[in-house]
């Protein structure tokens, strides 16, 4: 009887062996498919980020345009102008979002670059 008792023993352990295994599996299947879902949705983040950045630039830069030009009356060259900077500014965003370009210092001019020799 103490023979058979640990032959079900020993059954009922590979058993809960191979399940554990298969979960471990199914786990490690969940956990990369979750982990390439966030990636995905950074991705998608990052996208709206930039787009809605290049066109509140130019939106910007034409409606400053526009009311330059009513209130100064210099009708189509103040929109036109803002239009075309709203549209350099939205680009260099672009660049600057994806690395690009570097970002400004705000604490050093171009006089106090320690690089800049004259």
């Amino acid at each position: 009887m103490t023979d058979n008792d640990d032959d079900s023993l020993e059954q009922r352990r590979d058993a809960l062996s191979a399940k554990l295994a298969a979960r471990e599996r199914s786990e490690a299947i969940e956990t990369a498919k979750e982990k390439q879902s966030e990636e995905s949705r950074k991705g998608m983040a990052l996208g709206l980020k930039i787009s809605s950045e290049f066109i509140a630039a130019i939106a910007v830069g034409a409606m400053l345009g526009y009311l330059i030009d009513r209130f100064v009356g210099t009708t189509p060259w103040g929109m036109i102008i803002l239009l075309l900077l709203g549209f350099c500014a939205g680009v260099l965003n672009v660049l600057r979002a994806m690395g690009m370009v570097a970002t400004p210092d705000p604490g050093v001019s171009r006089g106090d670059d320690p690089s800049h020799k004259r």
